[in-house]
C-alpha cells in the first residue's frame, strides 16, 4: 500500500495557524492507515470547495461539507480555541461565552454545570462567519469562524463550569475534559472585589507576560481600553491601512489563559476600526465579541455599553466618535453617544458608590499622542458634571497618572499613596497603555517620574489636538506619575461606610509603581 500524501490541502492551510498545521500533519502521520481511505473522501470534498467565502449558499454548503468530512478524519483540526468571556448587561445573571474554530462546524454549543464533571445544561451557540476579502500583500481571502453562546438566568455569586463544543467534539467526554473552564457571576450584594485594566496589548511576548502577572490579581473582570490586537497595524481606520486578519487567531490564543475565566470587557481603539467590515469598520469587533447591548446603538457601536458590578458602575465609550486626532469615524453617532453618556452617568450616580469610565484616546496625557481635544470638548464636562470617580485610557503606550483635575487645572495634588475626593478635588485620569505593544516615551527633557515613592513635579511642555487637527501647545503640571515600562492597573473596590477605590499600577514584574485611593465625601 502506498504511503499517503502528508501535505496540507491549500484550502485548509490558508485557514490554519502554524500550530494547527503542525497538529494536522502530526495526526496524519500517526493515523496513516485510516487516512488512506478516509482522506480520499475528505479530499474529494475539498476539491469542490471554492474557499472564496463569497457568502453564497453554495459556498457555505461546500465549507460545511468540508468541515464535516475533515472533522470525521481529523477531529483535532477543528478543536475550539480562543475562549473569552464577557458579561451581559447584568453580571449577576448573565455571561457570554465566545470562541473560535479554524473551520466551519456543525451544531456548536456550550455545556454548563455547577460541577466540572456534570455539564448537564446544553446551550446552542451562534456562528458568526467573518469574511475578509483579498487585500494587498495577502494572497487569498480569509474566512474566520466565531461562535457565541448567551447564558441567562444564572445564580448570583456562583461558580459555573463550562465546555465549548460542536458535533464531533464533546467537552464532556473523558478525552476532552481538560478543555473545561469556569467563571463566577457577580454577587447579589456588593462585596470587596478587584478588577484590572489596560490598553494597547497586541500579540507580543510582553503582552503574554503582562497577562501572567494580571491573572495573579484574581480580578473579577478586566477592562481593555482599545487597540486590542493590532491586526490593523496602521490605525487610521482606512482601507489603505495594513491589515492581517489572522493576527486575531494568535491574539485569542494568547489571551485565552486569562479570558476563559475572567470576563474580558473591551472597547474600541483607533486600531480597532477595521475598514473592511461594515458598519463603521466595527463588523469585525461584532463578530468576535459579545458585549452588553445596552449602549446607544449596539449594532453600530459595539464598544459602547455599561454594567454594574457590586458598588461600581462601569461605562465603556468609543472615543473614535469624538477624536480630533484620528477623524475616520468622527461624528458617526451624530451626538447620540454623548447624549447617552449624560443620561447613563446621571442614572449611575443614583445607584452606585463609584463610577469608572474607560475609553481609548487620552483626555490628559503628555506622551506621543498627547491629549485629544475632542475628548476634552465632548466628555470631560460631563465627567465633571456627574463627578466621575476614575477615568482610564490607553492610546499612549506608557503609564501616566494625573493629579485630581478640576476645570482643566490641578484641583488637588495627589502624590503617590494619597487619597482624593472627586466631590471636592476633581477627577484623576490614568493612561494605562503599556500592556504589551512597543513602548512610547515622554517629551524630550521630561523624566520618567517614578523613582521609588518620589514623583517629580516639573512642568511638561506638550500639546493637545484641536478640531482642525493642529497640535496646540500646552504646558501642564497635572502629570503626577510617569512610567515607561510595561504595566497595568489593579483596582480594589471596598464597600460599606468607608467605601473606596484602591488604585495600584503594577509593573510587568509585579512591582507596584503607583498607588492612590479614591474616597467620596471623605
Amino acid at each position: 500500500m502506498d504511503t499517503p500524501d502528508v501535505g496540507i490541502p491549500p484550502q485548509l492551510a490558508r485557514r490554519m495557524s502554524m500550530a494547527e498545521q503542525y497538529e494536522y500533519l502530526r495526526t496524519k502521520l500517526t493515523r496513516r492507515r485510516a487516512l488512506v481511505t478516509a482522506g480520499a473522501v475528505a479530499g474529494g470534498l475539498l476539491t469542490g470547495c471554492s474557499g472564496s467565502g463569497s457568502g453564497t449558499d453554495t459556498a457555505t454548503a461546500s465549507r460545511s461539507a468540508t468541515a464535516t468530512a475533515t472533522e470525521r478524519v481529523h477531529g483535532s483540526v477543528v478543536a475550539p480555541f480562543g475562549r473569552h468571556l464577557a458579561f451581559g448587561a447584568d453580571p449577576k445573571t448573565q455571561m457570554r461565552i465566545s470562541w473560535q474554530v479554524p473551520l466551519a462546524v456543525r451544531k456548536p454549543y456550550v455545556r454548563v454545570g455547577l460541577k466540572p464533571w456534570e455539564l448537564s445544561r446544553k446551550i446552542e451557540a451562534e456562528v458568526r462567519d467573518l469574511h475578509t476579502p483579498e487585500l494587498a500583500g495577502q494572497r487569498l481571502a480569509v474566512d474566520q469562524y466565531y461562535l457565541h453562546a448567551a447564558l441567562d438566568g444564572l445564580r448570583p455569586g456562583t461558580t459555573y463550569y463550562y465546555g465549548v463544543g460542536h458535533e464531533g467534539f464533546d467537552p464532556a467526554s473523558k478525552e476532552r475534559h481538560s478543555t473545561v473552564g469556569s467563571f463566577r457571576t457577580a454577587p447579589a450584594r456588593p462585596e470587596t472585589f478587584v478588577f484590572t485594566a489596560f490598553g494597547d496589548q497586541g500579540v507580543t511576548p510582553d503582552a503574554l507576560a503582562t497577562d501572567r502577572v494580571l491573572i495573579g490579581q484574581r480580578p473579577s473582570f478586566h477592562l481593555h481600553a482599545g487597540d486590542i490586537c493590532y491586526a490593523d497595524d496602521t490605525g487610521h481606520g482606512k482601507k489603505s491601512d495594513y491589515y492581517a486578519p489572522t493576527a486575531w487567531d494568535l491574539f485569542l490564543k494568547q489571551t485565552e489563559p486569562v479570558a476563559k475565566s475572567v470576563p474580558w470587557m473591551v472597547t474600541t481603539g483607533n486600531h480597532d476600526m477595521e475598514a473592511w467590515y461594515s458598519p463603521n469598520g466595527y463588523g469585525g469587533q461584532s463578530a468576535r465579541w459579545t458585549l452588553p447591548d445596552n449602549g446607544f446603538d449596539a449594532k453600530n457601536a459595539p464598544g459602547v455599553y455599561s454594567f454594574t458590578y457590586g458598588n461600581v458602575g462601569i461605562v465603556a465609550l468609543d472615543a473614535n466618535d469624538v477624536s480630533y486626532e484620528i477623524p475616520a469615524n468622527k461624528g458617526y453617532s451624530n451626538g447620540r453617544q454623548t447624549a447617552w453618556l449624560d443620561k447613563r452617568l446621571r442614572e449611575l450616580r443614583e445607584e452606585v458608590d463609584f463610577i469608572v469610565v474607560f475609553f481609548h484616546h487620552c483626555a490628559y496625557s503628555t506622551s506621543t499622542h498627547a491629549s485629544d481635544g475632542g475628548v476634552r470638548d465632548a466628555w470631560v464636562p460631563l465627567f465633571a458634571k456627574h463627578r466621575v470617580d476614575l477615568v482610564i485610557n490607553g492610546h499612549n503606550h506608557v503609564y501616566e497618572r494625573t493629579d485630581a483635575i478640576k476645570g482643566g487645572k490641578v484641583g488637588r495634588p495627589v502624590p503617590i499613596g494619597a487619597s482624593t475626593d472627586p466631590t471636592r478635588d476633581g477627577i484623576v485620569y490614568v493612561t494605562a497603555g503599556g500592556a504589551g505593544k512597543s513602548l512610547y516615551h515622554f517629551p524630550d527633557g521630561v523624566k520618567d517620574s517614578y523613582e521609588g515613592n518620589v514623583a517629580d513635579r516639573e512642568s511638561v511642555r506638550t500639546y493637545h489636538w484641536t478640531k482642525s487637527r493642529d497640535e496646540n501647545p500646552d504646558t501642564v503640571e497635572w502629570s503626577r506619575v510617569r512610567y515607561t515600562g510595561y504595566s497595568f492597573l489593579s483596582v480594589e473596590a471596598e464597600t460599606g461606610a468607608a467605601a473606596k477605590l484602591k488604585v495600584s499600577a503594577l509593573a510587568q514584574n509585579g512591582e507596584r509603581i503607583d498607588y492612590f485611593e479614591v474616597r467620596r465625601g471623605a
